[in-house]
């Protein structure tokens, strides 16, 4: 699955260090180790960046530093930073949704139907760099991510009802 990623989303053949690899890119998506980039790295990275630091506990950077260095959007795993990415946001709505259709499988047409309800969640008026996600405890998302799932599965031939 790694290699499948990696031919996936780097289509230049990039090689070398972390550091080599950020210099010029857009986004940086990291699961990995604590404190492994630093804002000279994001000072590297293109205008604007968006920072999804994810390790758990402690991310890659953390976001006051990226954002000092540069970030216009900086999203983490932590529930006490803005912009937290989660897997109770989908989970929960991608379980509902398969099961109210007796699906067969969880393919990844379904898969992005959630992320895609995720995303319609939050309003052109309120999207600002600090909201980018739902609160995992917003009301709206478990009905929103289960309807569009159970939907998903009706059009790729999953669903058994």
């Amino acid at each position: 699955a790694k290699q499948e990623i990696a031919d996936f989303t780097n289509n230049d053949k990039i090689t070398g260090t972390l550091a080599d690899a950020l210099k010029g890119a857009d986004i940086f998506i990291g699961v990995s180790a604590p404190g492994c980039v630093t804002p000279d790295m994001i000072k590297t990275m293109a205008k604007d960046p968006i920072v999804m630091a994810m390790a758990n506990p402690t991310p890659e950077i953390m976001p006051d530093l990226a954002l000092e260095a540069g970030a216009a959007v900086v999203c983490t795993g932590r529930s006490d930073f803005p912009n937290q990415v989660n897997n109770v946001l989908a989970f929960p709505g991608i379980f509902r949704g398969a099961l109210d259709v007796r699906a067969s499988d969880i393919n990844e047409a379904m898969k992005v139907a959630a992320a895609n309800a995720l995303a319609g969640l939050i309003a052109d008026d309120e999207l600002k760099s600090d909201y980018i996600l739902p609160k995992a405890f917003d009301p709206r998302v478990k009905d929103a991510v289960a309807a569009a799932v159970a939907q998903a599965a009706r059009d790729s031939g999953v669903a058994r009802i």
